[in-house]
């Protein structure tokens, strides 16, 4: 990597981060590496090829590529290219990007799981980050064994027993100190404390009383790591399973452009307020195998297909399913023409007039064709969940 900054000297005035990226060529079925620059003053980047050490992507503006997707462990997209960022190219990229990025467990209980639209709002207005996000339905083994530090409390039975009367959603947070950042949010455990104290806070503005105070927080790095686990395991455990029911149903993805825009707690707001029911929810990180799998209908038929599978695996998407008395065609009428422009003109109010860009990134996908509702819900949360 030294060879590679000699050999491309960037000038000290200008800031720029620097990573080690992994990229699967799955025609020579191998991963190549790369360093991957971005500078931050004009949003470009530029890549070298560090087995052959020559520059393979010259610097180029990359208006899809933004600073806050940028850190250890997170998969990008450069012009078609999924890239897995694995470690900082150097120490002044470590120190600036590396240093506060915290993790932290955020679950909105089931008084607040209406709400969940607006929640999620105030969490990326707070310039919070979700990067998993899951519906859950807990067991009382499962409500028992998350709170089981609190077995010995008196209010341990009404805990368990509130955790378990409906729905609840599990996120993963990052962010600059983002436990306390969290919990900041959320503010004072008693719901009514917290309406005279931080009266914009989550539990003053969703909760109730102590227990039904609207969501959780992890209340330390360790705890976050402990409660994340638990939610989201990377050592081969087993995860609260999602709430799909696979009834009158249809499927809808917030597009990851969407997404990337911190428009998904809007439309899942809208979605709620129009009567629609999200009956489960999840956050996918779309592999391109998985996305030509799911939209193979589409092939030959859109002309739009090649960038409609490059849009879904170019960053997080969220996944609903979606019931109401005839979802699919109703659902699908909510959403508008696939054309945000044709949209505008003739459904001014639907969701992809009011969010979408283009044909392509036209902020949700929704099912077309009412047999197909059920198949794609099931594609997602029996197939993919798994």
């Amino acid at each position: 990597m030294a060879n590679l900054l000699e050999a491309n000297p960037i000038k000290s005035e200008e800031d720029r981060c620097a990573f080690i990226a992994e990229w699967y060529d799955p025609n020579a079925a191998l991963i190549r590496r790369y360093q991957l620059l971005y500078y931050t003053k004009d949003g470009s980047v530029e890549m070298f090829d560090m087995k052959n050490h020559r520059v393979f992507l010259k610097r180029t503006k990359y208006e899809d590529l933004k600073q806050k997707d940028l850190f250890v462990g997170n998969k990008v997209n450069v012009f078609s290219r999924q890239l897995q960022l694995v470690e900082y190219g150097d120490q002044y990229t470590c120190r600036k990007m590396g240093s506060t990025k915290e993790r932290t467990l955020a679950i909105i209980k089931p008084d607040a799981a209406a709400k969940m639209g607006p929640i999620i709002e105030m969490i990326l207005c707070a310039d919070l980050t979700i990067t998993k996000m899951k519906m859950v339905a807990l067991t009382r083994k499962e409500a028992v064994d998350f709170y089981v530090e609190h077995q010995a409390k008196t209010f341990f039975n009404d805990l368990t027993n509130f955790m378990i009367s409906g729905p609840i959603i599990a996120m993963e947070i990052l962010g600059d100190e983002s436990v306390c950042a969290w919990r900041k949010l959320l503010g004072p455990t008693n719901s009514s404390t917290a309406r005279s104290e931080a009266p914009n806070s989550i539990r003053a503005k969703f909760g109730t009383d102590g227990t039904k105070n609207a969501a959780h927080g992890s209340d330390s790095v360790a705890s976050a790591a402990r409660e994340l686990e638990f939610f989201f395991p990377t050592s081969g455990g087993c995860a609260p399973p999602n709430t799909a029911k696979y009834t009158d149903c249809t499927c809808c993805i917030i597009k990851p452009h969407a997404v990337s825009d911190k428009c998904h707690g809007k439309i899942i707001t809208e979605i709620m307020d129009a009567g629609f029911e999200i009956s489960a929810l999840q956050m996918f990180k779309m592999e391109t195998a998985n996305a030509e799998e799911f939209y193979e209908v589409y092939k030959g038929v859109v002309a739009e297909y090649p960038e409609t599978l490059v849009e879904l695996c170019a960053g997080l998407c969220v996944v609903m399913e979606i019931r109401s008395a005839d979802a699919p065609k109703c659902f699908r009428e909510f959403c508008g023409p696939s054309d945000p422009e044709i949209a505008r003109h003739l459904r001014p109010k639907t969701l992809r007039a009011r969010y979408g860009k283009s044909k392509v990134r036209n902020a949700v996908h929704c099912t077309d064709l009412p047999e197909d509702g059920l198949l794609e819900v099931q594609y997602f949360f029996k197939i993919l969940d798994n």
